[in-house]
């Protein structure tokens, strides 16, 4: 992960206004990420640069979980079209998409996409940049990029493969279609499917009960499997190995093995170190 000042941090804050992206740090230990540029929330270069300031926000200074929301109706609709141009543009673009979703995704929790709307383009890019994606059953999906004569420039050609496997992956890029939330869930798309009503509820649920967890560990995990998926068996192994050795530093496996031998599983109280 990139280094960043406090100051540069603070400054890139300070540009960031609630029109277009909110963060909210709960006593619970979760930080909530809202999209609110507008009725359709488009991912603007002004988004994309506040989601990448938060994520190093966060990075300094961990929270227990994270959740990414959007609008009831449009959790985000896509890189905003308006800025589109020539190869130029699309260069500036697509970079800064690919910084941004980088930065959430490398941070050491869980990134929890809470999905009550449309995810189209850069919206379902989003997503899937989080580690686990809860939508509502009014949750709709897609990478419509192709009905405009280009194709996903936020990580979709590399991430949606990896989740729904690249003949299913291509089928929904070159056609543009939208996938509903009950085939998201059936292809790995969604990982949850809850009533609308239930949504805010259920992923609060989740990412509290993660944010008490041994977020070293969790982390460890978390980079493991990430690293892992871009390696050979052997190489993932040995990365397992050292983040296995890296995480009995922890305070919290300490804390886990002596709860485990004098009352069982699942009884620690973890610290978070």
């Amino acid at each position: 992960m990139r280094s960043v000042s406090a100051e540069q941090i603070g400054h890139a804050r300070e540009m960031i206004t609630e029109s277009v992206i909110n963060l909210e740090r709960r006593d619970d230990g979760v930080a909530i990420i809202t999209l609110t540029n507008g009725k359709v929330n488009p991912l603007s270069t002004a988004v994309l640069e506040g989601l990448h300031a938060i994520a190093d926000e966060l990075a300094a200074d961990l929270p227990g979980a994270v959740i990414v929301t959007g609008g009831e109706r449009i959790f985000a609709a896509g890189a905003d079209i308006s800025e589109f141009g020539g190869p130029e543009e699309g260069a500036m673009i697509t970079r800064k998409f690919h910084d941004a979703l980088g930065a959430l995704a490398a941070l050491p929790r869980m990134v929890i996409a809470e999905v009550a709307g449309y995810a189209l383009g850069g919206g379902c890019e989003l997503a899937m940049a989080c580690d686990y994606r809860i939508a509502s059953t009014k949750a709709v999906f897609g990478q419509p990029e192709i009905l405009l004569g280009i194709i996903p420039g936020g990580g979709g050609t590399q991430r949606l493969p990896r989740i729904v496997g690249a003949s299913r992956a291509k089928e929904i890029s070159l056609s543009g279609r939208q996938v509903a939330a009950e085939e998201a869930l059936r292809i790995g798309l969604a990982d949850e499917v809850v009533e609308h009503e239930a949504l805010r509820e259920r992923s609060l649920e989740l990412a509290s009960s993660l944010a008490k967890g041994a977020l070293v560990a969790q982390g460890l995990t978390k980079e493991a499997i990430d690293r892992g998926l871009s390696l050979t068996l052997d190489d993932g192994l040995a990365v397992e190995r050292e983040a296995f050795t890296e995480v009995f530093r922890s305070e919290d496996s300490q804390i886990g093995v002596k709860s485990f031998l004098e009352h069982g599983p699942g009884k620690a109280d973890f610290v978070g170190r």
